[in-house]
């Protein structure tokens, strides 16, 4: 008997029915929403887990502006949890283990460790940190030798203004500001190092009060493991380093060795939430479920740079496999991200309204100066480097990395490498998309993401209708 041929739709083959709206501005719409059980976000966007969308710096930035960034794994194990760290210590409210330096340290190791660590200064202390100084970049400038000492240049702790420990974050802002110091340690009766507050911390609190942050003022982020090699050490370390969540990703998440990945990493890493993905049906959702994730990533060969489909012959169009996946995770109280195929902001809006809690973006973001891809010249036109997770480009670099034991021979990729124009910053993108969806929102008298998913209504389009939908019968400058 031939098997059944059902009807599955994408982003693009659908619009949503407008519905009589009560909102006076978009700015009314809220578009906070949950990424898992327990962790929720500003807004509904995370930044792909692909070595050329998020690093560091997208980390950073996307956590600022209410979103999450997932670290890619596609780095030795120390790295990757050198880049969480990084991530963790970008903004605080009390830093709770400030860096150090020793008082025979010289100017040049100073600067060195400073520059390494992607700060101004550091605090003076022996090994037993028993705080003696601080060494700031203003002491830097004006050092006459790079050979000279710590000791030498360093602001001594007799001159210093410091806060007893069990001081709470107000009332050192008000130290901060009635002395106009940039940087306030915090020490116990021995003058031990306890914590450090900085005024470029408070500056960061100010600028991006939406901020996706912990109870102790820290940025979430994310880190990806696999399901093979070293990932349970791999996932120990990026908790020891204060990740936040952890996304188990592989090409096709509906497998047995997700499922013992996921076990695995239960026992190996209690209490931390896990991600689980990639899926495409709702069988796949209810299985995994099942085992216990905390969230599911949605989508099987959607994404620009991924051409699974065309290489496996396998796979679900978007649209249908969020709807079906989100119908049935839905019942365990388990939030699912959209991940791939997000070109614009209708897209977002779409996808929220077919069941997604949140959206995960890769190309719209690669081509931002946020991103770690290089950037290339061609002609008088920017862009950058752009690949897919399941390239060759992507495996070749695991092997060189000894993370990869499968010969290159044996490689069969399901992802290609590209070029995306240079877009400037993701502020930019994010501002756009987060507007977007906003409208939307407003076009279905939705003011939360639950209302969004209660009240889509989606009706199929022709490709008459795709071409009517944008720019047409008109002429380009």
């Amino acid at each position: 008997m031939p098997p059944t041929i059902k009807l599955a739709l994408t982003y693009d083959d659908v619009l949503i029915t407008p519905k009589r709206s009560t909102f006076a501005s978009r700015k009314e719409a809220l578009t906070k929403t949950s990424l898992t059980k327990k962790l929720s976000l500003g807004i509904p966007i995370v930044s792909a887990n692909m070595d050329m969308v998020t690093g560091e710096t997208m980390a950073v930035t996307l956590a600022r502006l209410g979103g999450i960034g997932i670290i890619h794994r596609f780095m030795t194990i120390e790295e990757n949890a050198n880049v969480i760290r990084r991530v963790k210590r970008a903004q605080n409210l009390i830093i709770s283990d400030p860096y150090t330096i020793e008082p025979t340290a010289t100017v040049m190791e100073v600067k060195i460790k400073a520059a390494e660590l992607g700060v101004g200064g550091l605090l003076v202390a022996n090994s037993d940190r028993k705080l003696l100084g601080v060494i700031s970049s203003r002491d830097l400038l004006f050092a006459t030798s790079d050979i000279q000492t710590v000791a030498e240049i360093m602001t001594p702790y007799d001159k210093l203004v410091v806060a007893k420990e069990g001081v709470t974050f107000a009332e050192a802002k008000r130290i901060l500001a009635e002395k106009k110091i940039e940087k306030l340690p915090i020490v116990n009766g021995q003058r031990v190092i306890e914590g450090l507050v900085t005024m470029a911390d408070l500056k960061n609190l100010g600028q991006y009060p939406l901020a996706n942050v912990n109870s102790d003022g820290k940025l979430i982020v994310g880190g990806s493991v696999g399901v093979n090699g070293d990932y349970i050490e791999r996932a120990q370390e990026l908790v020891k380093a204060g990740v936040d969540v952890l996304v188990v990703d592989i090409a096709h998440g509906h497998s047995d060795l997700m499922v013992k990945a996921i076990e695995k990493l239960r026992a190996a890493c209690p209490g931390v939430e896990i991600i689980a993905g990639n899926i495409a049906t709702a069988d796949a959702a209810r299985d995994l479920c099942e085992v216990g994730v905390d969230g599911l990533k949605v989508g099987v060969g959607p994404g620009a740079t991924c051409i699974t489909r065309l290489v496996t012959g396998c796979g679900v169009p978007q649209l249908t496999a969020v709807m079906n996946c989100a119908e049935a995770a839905k019942k365990y109280n388990v939030p699912v991200i959209a991940d791939g195929g997000i070109q614009k902001s209708g897209d977002i809006v779409k996808a929220v309204g077919a069941g997604a809690d949140s959206v995960m973006v890769g190309a719209l973001f690669a081509g931002t100066a946020e991103s770690p891809g290089r950037i290339v010249t061609r002609g008088d036109k920017k862009f950058k480097v752009y690949r897919g997770s399941a390239s060759f480009d992507v495996s070749e670099k695991r092997k060189t990395l000894g993370l990869e034991k499968k010969d290159l021979s044996e490689v069969v990729p399901e992802g290609v490498e590209s070029v995306v124009p240079f877009k400037g910053s993701v502020t930019d993108i994010v501002g756009q998309l987060v507007g977007g969806l906003r409208s939307g929102m407003s076009y279905t008298n939705s003011h939360t993401v639950d209302e969004l998913q209660q009240n889509c209504e989606f009706v199929q389009i022709t490709n008459a209708g795709q071409r009517e939908s944008g720019p047409h019968d008109i002429g380009s400058l």
